[in-house]
């Protein structure tokens, strides 16, 4: 693993000088080539270095990260064109990078909890420098303390263990059973905050809506994975008390993803309504990850990878309108069939997959979940099944609202899409489609 972030720090000073935000780009995409042609050792750990080591887990959560991150860069190609401090942003996505990739290859849960709070820092920097709106700081403030408040128990609960048992690898831990009440939620809160779980949610639909494109591509992407990631890496450990508790996640995220699904019907702000779809796709991974059977981690971890191509290339969408129509007003952006119709294409592309349509990923995800829920109680199948067919509702409601009816007639200039953007869509839509070729390897890590 030494390799990928030495590469990565040696980008750093690259980032600073001028004309290098291409270069950046390919060097990650160069990247992600190297880290695919790894040897991988499916059943155990593999890419052992004194620290850092990956199982089939990380290695999917990184190639999604180093992705996610040499997308964001082409996503901004606005900054590049206008000068906005670049350089900067560069050297942000880069520091994010290593941060991410830190957080899934450690091995030493303390470390763990160190990468996974750092990488907030970045995450903050590009919602308060590169965000649209004022309110941004408050945005920010609301991501910081949201995840600052429930972090200090994961810490104090990392310490607790480390002074009964004296280990604190993730690899030894698997053999504890840790039967303690505090314990469990100080360890699992900081999780459920980040994923986000229904009620712990309120700072993940602001941080959205005030990010640039590339603070939506990260949150939407990666950050919602950390929860799940962590979640999946404490339950080994805690396994009995988690089965008499699970009930209350597990009813909490079904009736929230319902209530979210609702709430999808009611926005008229394009970048809301997919940060609110997220939090309702997100209550499903964790409804499935709470019933501990192997349809569920699998259904999860499938759910997270799809939904972060899904989602981050729905808020590139979104962005392309907004950088033509200068607004996320659903009000506003009508009929844009009339103007872009091989847009209206990617749109359908995007939404149907959104709605767990094949081939994408995501219906393989939420076949499984299905599956675990309703083997773990056979009542959770009515909310399932609202949440489902809301779930199509809502992606249905915003492609005939942006796609239809009469445009706006305040429009007064308008430029086709460049090849660059259907790029952009394309490497979001690629992976997420043809994965299910390979499905069988997410289902072998367990």
């Amino acid at each position: 693993m030494m390799k990928f972030f030495f590469m990565l720090i040696f980008m750093v000073p690259l980032c600073f000088k001028n004309n290098m935000f291409w270069l950046i780009q390919m060097l990650l995409l160069f990247m992600m080539m190297v880290f695919m042609n790894l040897s991988i050792n499916l059943n155990n750990f593999f890419n052992f270095s004194y620290m850092y080591s990956l199982d089939v887990m990380s290695y999917g959560l990184i190639l999604l990260s180093i992705w996610i991150c040499s997308l964001m860069i082409m996503a901004s190609e606005n900054l590049y064109k206008i000068n906005f401090y670049y350089n900067f942003f560069t050297f942000n996505v880069v520091l994010l990078l290593i941060m991410l990739m830190l957080t899934f290859s450690v091995m030493n849960v303390f470390m763990f909890y160190m990468y996974f709070e750092s990488s907030l820092i970045p995450t903050l920097m590009l919602i308060i420098g590169w965000g649209y709106q004022p309110e941004r700081l408050q945005a920010g403030m609301y991501l910081l303390f949201y995840t600052l408040f429930v972090s200090l128990p994961l810490l104090m609960g990392i310490f607790f263990i480390f002074n009964e048992f004296n280990c604190i690898m993730i690899y030894f831990m698997k053999y504890l059973n840790l039967n303690y009440f505090l314990l469990y939620i100080s360890m699992i809160m900081a999780f459920l905050v980040k994923m986000p779980m229904y009620l712990l949610h309120l700072w993940l639909p602001k941080a959205h809506v005030e990010a640039s494109v590339s603070g939506s591509m990260i949150l939407a992407g990666i950050m919602l994975k950390l929860g799940g990631y962590g979640l999946m890496r404490m339950m080994i450990f805690m396994q009995q008390i988690n089965m008499k508790l699970n009930y209350i996640w597990i009813v909490i995220s079904l009736i929230g993803s319902f209530y979210i699904s609702l709430k999808c019907f009611c926005q008229i702000d394009i970048k809301l309504l997919i940060a609110y779809s997220s939090v309702s796709h997100m209550g499903m991974v964790i409804g499935g990850l709470m019933t501990m059977n192997y349809w569920g981690i699998y259904g999860s971890y499938i759910l997270m990878i799809g939904h972060g191509l899904c989602s981050s290339g729905m808020f590139c969408l979104a962005n392309i309108n907004y950088e033509r129509l200068h607004s996320r007003s659903l009000m506003i952006n009508k009929g844009m069939m009339n103007f872009m119709p091989s847009l209206t294409l990617w749109w359908f592309l995007f939404l149907s997959s959104n709605m767990a349509a094949p081939i994408s990923l995501n219906l393989m995800g939420e076949i499984s979940l299905i599956n675990s829920m309703m083997s773990w109680s056979f009542l959770s199948m009515f909310m399932l099944m609202f949440l489902l067919f809301f779930s199509a509702g809502y992606s249905l409601y915003l492609y005939s609202y942006t796609q239809h009816g009469k445009y706006y007639l305040g429009l007064y200039s308008f430029y086709m899409g460049s090849s660059r953007e259907y790029l952009l869509l394309l490497l979001h839509w690629l992976p997420l489609n043809i994965l299910i070729l390979k499905v069988d390897y997410f289902l072998i890590w367990l």
